[in-house]
């Protein structure tokens, strides 16, 4: 990922940003690519097809992300709501690694499959 955004700025840079992005979305990506530490909450289950279905009920304001996690999460953040602390690069199996680091705050991921199961991310904030 690191290198496919150093390749796009590198790009950008040479044909102009206007031609490509926004400033909004220039500072998005460049944020998602400098972070050091985010806080992310999450849900742990045993199947996508579960995870999806917990997402959808978010998504669509059924539940709560906290509360999503308080009733299904198989990890004992569970009980936290999700909540997993602040934490920085290489402290986090790769998948998660990845899919939190790249995420924008506030929202929850598509399920990222680990060797622990399926995970719904919530990133809380970044910097």
């Amino acid at each position: 990922m690191k290198k496919l955004l150093a390749v796009l700025f590198l790009f950008i840079g040479l044909i102009g940003v206007n031609t490509i992005m926004d400033n909004q979305t220039e500072a998005i990506a460049k944020d998602m690519y400098e972070r050091t530490m985010v806080r992310a909450s999450h849900i742990l289950v045993d199947s996508k097809e579960e995870a999806l279905q917990i997402k959808s009920d978010i998504d669509t304001g059924k539940i709560s992300f906290e509360d999503a996690a308080s009733k299904y999460s198989k990890c004992p953040s569970g009980q936290m709501g999700g909540d997993l602390g602040g934490f920085g690069r290489g402290m986090m199996v790769k998948p998660f690694e990845n899919a939190a680091f790249s995420a924008p705050v506030g929202e929850v991921t598509e399920p990222v499959k680990t060797q622990f199961g399926y995970h719904l991310i919530k990133v809380t904030a970044a910097k």
